[in-house]
């Protein structure tokens, strides 16, 4: 939950809000870009301004049922009513399809902000002909995250390629960070990363590198903690799934 809801609101409106017909939600305007003045959208985010002045708005569009809007806002999403005067927080359950229709913006807006991380920024294990690829937020301090990265062979036996990104889960003040740095600065980066989560020392050494970036990023998302997996479409897996229960998975949400 978002530390602007913690202290800023008195009751929060929690569970299952249902309706029978749910469309797919519309695409959110691209970053930066303002509701127009006037609109429901506007109205929206001013409501949520009035709450905390200082939060930041990763998208607002009518949400699939009728006086509101779905906002996403530091990974969580949010209903406001059109006249901004009511909001909830909780889940809105698509009767026919079975899902969280929330889910789905969120996906679509971790999507989008994963195309901002390029290749040549990850770090990559995959089998010759992959299957299937997921990207995946890791730490190298994290218990789970080390527990994923022993059982590597065991996820591309699965057809499974695994794109890591970083995510210093103790801030980029920490000595948490400085080890991802040098993970990511290293010549090989493979090498490295096996080596840092087996509480191996990795030679330290500074460069131009993409772990702040990317942990902003997983801020973004709305990670709270590490391992953070997504499908190519943004879908959370989950935090650490086993190999052969991960291609289930996967298997089941390509057939959506």
């Amino acid at each position: 939950m978002n530390a602007f809801l913690l202290r800023s609101l008195p009751v929060l409106l929690l569970g299952a809000v249902s309706l029978s017909a749910c469309a797919q939600p519309p695409a959110p305007a691209p970053e930066g870009q303002a509701a127009a003045p006037g609109t429901a959208a506007a109205r929206a985010t001013a409501a949520l301004k009035k709450i905390d002045p200082a939060i930041k708005v990763d998208s607002i569009t009518a949400a699939p049922v009728s006086g509101f809007q779905q906002a996403i806002v530091g990974g969580q999403v949010l209903y406001v009513s059109n006249d901004g005067k009511y909001l909830m927080q909780g889940t809105l359950y698509d009767i026919e399809n079975k899902r969280d229709a929330g889910a789905t913006a969120l996906a679509g807006m971790r999507k989008q902000l994963l195309e901002q991380i390029p290749l040549k920024d990850r770090i990559v294990f995959a089998p010759a002909n992959p299957k299937y690829t997921v990207t995946v937020f890791t730490d190298v301090e994290c218990g789970y995250c080390r527990k994923m990265h022993s059982e590597i062979d065991d996820y591309l036996e699965q057809g499974i390629a695994v794109q890591y990104v970083a995510f210093p889960r103790m801030g980029l003040a920490s000595e948490d960070f400085r080890k991802m740095e040098a993970v990511w600065c290293a010549n090989d980066r493979r090498q490295a990363l096996t080596l840092a989560k087996q509480d191996k020392k990795v030679v330290s050494k500074s460069c131009t590198n993409p772990v702040a970036m990317q942990y902003r990023l997983g801020q973004r998302m709305g990670l709270t903690g590490t391992p953070m997996v997504l499908a190519a479409d943004g879908t959370q897996l989950g935090g650490y799934v086993p190999p052969a229960q991960m291609r289930q998975m996967l298997d089941r949400l390509k057939t959506l």
